[in-house]
């Protein structure tokens, strides 16, 4: 015998079918929601700590060019006090140059040579004198040249005169003071200008 199935079968399988593919999709999007709420928030929470860190380096950085100020303004101020220090010992250094100069110039003056002007500008000296001959000016050049206090005698000029009917030679000679350096000058190793240091 035949059985005929009257109920409408696809109709209800079609529903059926229908329920589950909405109820699929709807726990699909309740997935999808889930992990883009837990990939919102982790990437958000990476976010912060790098705005935290971001931070934190530009507080530093600040602090750090604060520093650098100061360094810097300290370092003109030692620079200023180093250079005045340079300046007083120097000073030191040479404050008794011109008794020394005039001394020295007394005892290397030779006879017959006789000093009419005398001018300082830094360390160079300039000499006008007259003498009775050259031989006496050449004598002075080898004294300031073995002289202690001056040295690196250089002739200007040195030409006939008469004074009181007497033939002279009247001369014009540069030298220059023998310098001495500084506990500093010698730690920085500049060479010495001078043949000897003074007492």
């Amino acid at each position: 015998m035949i059985r005929i199935n009257l109920l409408p079968w696809r109709e209800e399988r079609r529903k059926a079918r229908r329920q589950q593919f909405i109820a699929l999709t709807g726990l699909i999007s309740v997935l999808v929601g889930l992990i883009w709420f837990m990939g919102y928030g982790i990437i958000n929470g990476y976010v912060r700590a790098q705005d935290g860190k971001n931070q934190f380096l530009k507080n530093e950085i600040a602090t750090l060019d604060k520093d650098i100020e100061e360094i810097k303004r300290l370092k003109e101020q030692t620079d200023s006090l180093l250079s005045r220090k340079r300046v007083i010992e120097s000073l030191q250094a040479n404050r008794t140059e011109t008794v020394h100069v005039f001394n020295e110039l007394a005892r290397q003056v030779p006879e017959g040579v006789y000093l009419k002007s005398i001018k300082q500008s830094g360390d160079k000296i300039n000499l006008i004198g007259y003498a009775q001959s050259n031989a006496r000016v050449s004598t002075l050049m080898r004294n300031v040249e073995a002289s202690p206090v001056m040295e690196r005698p250089d002739l200007v000029e040195i030409k006939s005169a008469t004074i009181n009917n007497r033939r002279l030679f009247e001369f014009n000679l540069n030298v220059f003071i023998a310098r001495q350096t500084t506990d500093d000058d010698k730690k920085k190793g500049g060479a010495k200008t001078g043949k000897g240091a003074q007492s």
